[in-house]
């Protein structure tokens, strides 16, 4: 059974930075991706990032690109979101996801994950 645990979370002030790690154990499959995705009270849950393996290729939602660095340790099954110049509303619950066999048109779809972790939450704020 695949398990997923994020962390790295906290309050930092605006154009502050944190780095997001997510964990994960019992992953066999060779074709998936890992993906980040966030949820602010009332809104739905949004794509952040995925990292596809065994590609290595990395996607960016356009409300982080060019702020946020996906990678992979591939000894401590982590794989990391770094955030820089972080602002209010990146303020969220932030969750990781896996994906089997993805295809680049479905990284950024909540649905075609199958597990989760509980998430991190992120407030930025002074």
């Amino acid at each position: 059974q695949v398990r997923l645990v994020e962390s790295g979370g906290g309050l930092v002030q605006p154009g502050g930075s944190l780095r997001l790690s997510c964990t994960i154990s019992g992953q066999t499959s060779n074709s998936y991706a890992m993906g980040w995705f966030r949820q602010a009270p009332g809104k739905e849950r949004e794509f952040v990032a995925a990292f596809r393996w065994p590609t290595r290729q990395t996607y960016y939602s356009d409300s982080v690109k060019g702020r946020a660095t996906m990678s992979r340790d591939n000894a401590k099954n982590t794989v990391y979101l770094q955030l820089n110049s972080l602002k209010p509303e990146d303020s969220a619950l932030y969750y990781c996801g896996r994906q089997l066999n993805p295809i680049v048109s479905t990284l950024a779809t909540r649905d075609r994950y199958d597990s989760w972790g509980q998430g991190t939450q992120v407030t930025v704020s002074s």
